[in-house]
């Protein structure tokens, strides 16, 4: 062989490398799992990087519990979290029927939508001890849809994540029912938030910084075609760190299909 294939083939082998490399990076941005352990953690933790907690917005669990949840998976797990259904959530919420703790006619009043009161301080502050317990990086704020597009709501929203602790933490947030675009993409922008979304059935106003929930194209019986979910994976920022549950009941194939996806490039 000449000079000049040994100079093309030692170049074609560092660009082989580099593309690999580059690739595996890219891998490692892709968080991908399910809302809620589909298994036992051990075994969950064996086939997929990362898990959305959903114990921490009906009922967080005890810290310590949540410590022994962290040393039971690998450092490079990775536990998302959703906030206590008492910052984001009305006591009349259905949801608030798994709630142990019993709550006075005043903090029934003062419990949800980010209103400024005691009740949903302290449950801000039970969340980020929860994040702190599992050694998380990203919290969930997920609103009901009848947290509308009104100025008080849009008010107490950014007082509270103006002057919540992040310290290195993400905030993502899930506005459901009847919000304007333009007002979604101001508020996140202007407060450094994660526009969560189901990306199948809406646009993020945050595409480099997505997490993406997908609860089933037609509801929670749906399940994922790989050209569905080929498409999902071009949805993805190249460089930016993303995260993808699923949360339909085949939420574990999915989400395993998804990252073999992902893993084929």
């Amino acid at each position: 062989m000449n000079s000049f294939g040994t100079r093309f083939m030692i170049q074609s082998r560092f660009c082989l490398f580099f593309s690999m490399l580059e690739l595996k990076a890219m891998k490692a941005k892709i968080k991908i799992g399910t809302c809620g352990f589909r298994t036992n953690k051990t075994e969950y933790a064996e086939m997929l990087a990362a898990v959305e907690v959903q114990q921490t917005f009906y009922q967080p669990p005890q810290i310590k519990t949540l410590e022994k949840w962290r040393t039971e998976v690998a450092p490079a797990f990775e536990f998302t979290l959703k906030a206590w259904q008492l910052i984001t959530h009305e006591a009349k919420s259905p949801t608030f029927k798994r709630l142990k703790r019993s709550l006075s006619d005043a903090e029934k009043n003062e419990a949800g939508y980010f209103k400024p009161s005691e009740i949903v301080r302290e449950a801000r502050d039970v969340t980020l001890a929860c994040a702190a317990a599992l050694q998380a990086k990203t919290v969930l704020f997920q609103c009901p849809a009848s947290f509308k597009q009104t100025p008080e709501n849009i008010k107490n929203l950014e007082k509270f994540f103006e002057t919540i602790e992040r310290s290195v933490l993400n905030f993502a947030w899930e506005p459901r029912g009847e919000w304007n675009s333009s007002v979604v993409k101001s508020i996140c922008e202007n407060l450094d938030l994660w526009h969560a979304v189901d990306p199948f059935a809406q646009a993020s106003m945050t595409p480099t910084k997505c997490y993406y929930r997908l609860h089933g194209r037609t509801g929670f019986r749906y399940q994922y075609e790989e050209d569905e979910l080929t498409e999902l994976a071009e949805l993805l920022p190249e460089k930016q760190i993303s995260y993808v549950f699923f949360n339909n009941r085949s939420m574990l194939e999915d989400a395993l299909l998804f990252q073999t996806i992902i893993a084929d490039g």
